[in-house]
């Protein structure tokens, strides 16, 4: 299985920490053998901070991922709606087994020199 390393806001890493936010949405679909995503910490902070294990990826219309995964999205239905804006298709990433970091790390540690738009494949 493989990894990918994801920026996320601050806000949103704390609710994944705090085990509020179990879905972690997306436009792109990385490949089906992805079972972890490395959490990069965005600004202010900068850093890679965790893991956590992919458990499904839920690939639907914004509708249907949305009454699939609201319970649990961690975001507000506005700022769902406002992401995927003319889009047909949504991807949600259900999250579980969550392992934080006792030291962050830079991207660096990881070969990566600027933090990603979306994702990238770590090996």
């Amino acid at each position: 299985m493989s990894k990918i390393l994801i920026s996320i806001k601050p806000e949103y890493v704390d609710k994944i920490f705090a085990g509020t936010k179990k879905f972690e949405y997306r436009k792109t679909r990385c490949n089906s053998d992805v079972d972890t995503m490395i959490i990069y910490s965005t600004c202010p902070e900068m850093r890679v901070v965790g893991e956590v294990k992919i458990l499904e990826i839920i690939e639907d219309t914004p509708d249907i991922v949305w009454k699939k995964t609201k319970a649990n999205s961690g975001i507000t239905k506005s700022f769902f709606d406002s992401y995927y804006k003319g889009k047909d298709r949504a991807i949600a990433y259900k999250l579980g087994e969550i392992k934080r970091y006792k030291k962050p790390m830079c991207l660096s540690d990881f070969g990566i020199t600027h933090a990603p738009q979306s994702f990238v494949y770590i090996k």
